[in-house]
């Protein structure tokens, strides 16, 4: 028994025909599209990479502008911290100059950090609490509208002295240097009206989430939260860059390696396990 195939009719023969090209067409231009969007993101992956770099040397420029030998402000210890003993004072200084070509940089980094000139107070003694923080950290700013009335409240009573070791860590994501902006207008707070410098502290981080400030701006709060005007010229001359270049250095070569990072009586407070005023309340009764 045979089966009849009849031959397509010409309309059928047309119509397939049309489907084909119309797939042929749909495959082309899904081609193009594929094609122009490669393009696309080959030029926009392109002007990141441009613009990264960009970044990169412009603040690798900025910061090869700042000298690595300096002036200390008040307050000032040899590793690039400011001492705070009351809610507005801050102590002697005890080093006049800080030089980062005399830090002698180790083969390994530790892994555990190591902070050289650790201030453990002796009995009867306000203790010490260390503090390594960035301007434009945002764990620092977290950290001071947490704790920092708390702070206050520990150096209004003369239970603790403060040493804050204000470092430029995050200065690669900010291509104006920020993080090193700040610490020098830190700096000159303690300088040149050191009542003001816990109340700068507080205001500083408490602008975090509003985005980096200019030399002006940073002056402009300063002298907002009582610093004299001559905080103006010291800021705009970056006279404290060199020693907070020289505590980011001191603290990247000790295997501090992350903001903030806060020693109590010479040991390491675990953030996020322990709890910081339990902490701290327990070494000043201790020290008692």
């Amino acid at each position: 028994m045979s089966t009849n195939n009849p031959r397509p009719s010409k309309a059928q023969r047309n119509a397939s025909a049309r489907e084909k090209a119309a797939q042929l067409r749909a495959t082309e231009e899904a081609a193009k599209k594929r094609k122009s969007l490669m393009v696309k993101l080959g030029v926009l992956a392109a002007v990141v990479l441009v613009i990264a770099l960009v970044v990169t040397l412009i603040v690798r420029n900025n910061n090869a502008k700042i000298a690595d030998a300096g002036a200390t402000p008040q307050g000032a210890t040899a590793a690039g911290g400011i001492v705070v003993t009351s809610s507005d004072t801050v102590a002697q200084k005890t080093a006049d100059q800080v030089d980062i070509s005399k830090l002698e940089q180790p083969e390994t980094v530790p892994d555990t950090a190591k902070p050289r000139d650790l201030t453990v107070a002796k009995k009867g003694e306000p203790i010490n609490i260390t503090m390594y923080v960035d301007a434009n950290c945002v764990h620092c700013a977290d950290f001071e509208a947490t704790y920092g009335d708390q702070i206050d409240n520990w150096l209004a009573s003369g239970d603790v002295n403060v040493e804050y070791r204000n470092v430029g860590y995050l200065d690669g994501g900010s291509p104006t240097n920020y993080s090193s902006r700040g610490g020098n207008a830190l700096a000159c707070v303690a300088d040149v009206s050191p009542s003001a410098y816990m109340k700068f502290v507080k205001a500083l981080w408490g602008h975090y989430p509003e985005g980096e400030m200019k030399n002006s701006e940073l002056a402009q709060m300063a002298i907002d939260n009582g610093a004299d005007e001559s905080v103006k010229d010291c800021i705009d001359s970056d006279k404290f860059r060199p020693f907070v270049k020289y505590a980011t250095a001191a603290g990247q070569y000790d295997g501090v390696k992350g903001t903030p990072s806060i020693f109590i009586q010479g040991k390491e407070f675990q953030l996020g396990t322990d709890d910081f005023p339990t902490e701290v309340e327990a070494a000043i009764k201790a020290n008692k």
